[in-house]
């Protein structure tokens, strides 16, 4: 007698432990992108395929597992080069920051990035809050220590004027996947055009 095929459940069982933790970290990213941190792990659980219990067998709540998407869609995302990159004068100023906002732009311009940084933000969530601290402390700092080292005055830029810089770029990803607007196809283009405003509103034109 033919025995039946496996359900999808029986499936998941026989994976492995690290690939079935992963699988439900990237179930729960497009689910909460989706619908939002409010998001129930019930549901989340009929979108994989899964009992609820299954879940919590590898998250001991819903918190530790926003925790574990928290960590794949931002700390995952940032690139442990970057801050070599953005110190490393033996490029141009101009070079380091094209080279680090086309690469940062490749992680972020993201469906999932962009909804769930902005569901944790009106939910008063600390997410992102602790994301742009993370993202503040290893990269802005150091870029604008670099900026002020290559200008040579600390009161040529400010770190507001550096949020502004970065706001304006990710507002790229915001237009795209929040408002549901036209962007370039290629932002890599606007991008240089951004950077090279910024630096010749500060005296340091491409040249340089």
């Amino acid at each position: 007698m033919t025995k039946p095929a496996p359900t999808a459940e029986q499936d998941r069982r026989r994976l492995p432990p690290q690939e079935r933790r992963a699988q439900i970290v990237d179930a729960a990213v497009s689910f909460f992108a989706d619908e939002g941190l409010d998001g129930n792990t019930r549901d989340l659980a009929k979108r994989l395929g899964v009992t609820q219990s299954l879940i919590f067998k590898y998250f001991d709540n819903k918190q530790a597992l926003l925790e574990a998407v928290y960590a794949h869609v931002y700390l995952d995302r940032i690139s442990p080069d970057w801050s070599d990159l953005l110190r490393d004068r033996s490029r141009t100023l101009r070079d380091r920051m094209i080279t680090f906002y086309s690469e940062y732009g490749d992680r972020i311009f993201d469906y999932a990035w962009m909804r769930i940084f902005m569901f944790s933000g009106l939910a008063g969530a600390d997410l992102n809050r602790r994301y742009l601290t993370h993202l503040s402390q290893t990269l802005l700092l150091p870029m604008l220590d670099e900026i002020r080292h290559e200008v040579g005055r600390d009161d040529a830029v400010t770190p507001e004027d550096l949020w502004s810089l970065h706001g304006g770029i990710v507002y790229i990803g915001i237009r795209k996947h929040i408002y549901k607007m036209p962007v370039p196809a290629d932002p890599l283009p606007e991008i240089v055009r951004v950077i090279d405003r910024f630096l010749a509103s500060i005296g340091h034109g491409p040249a340089h």
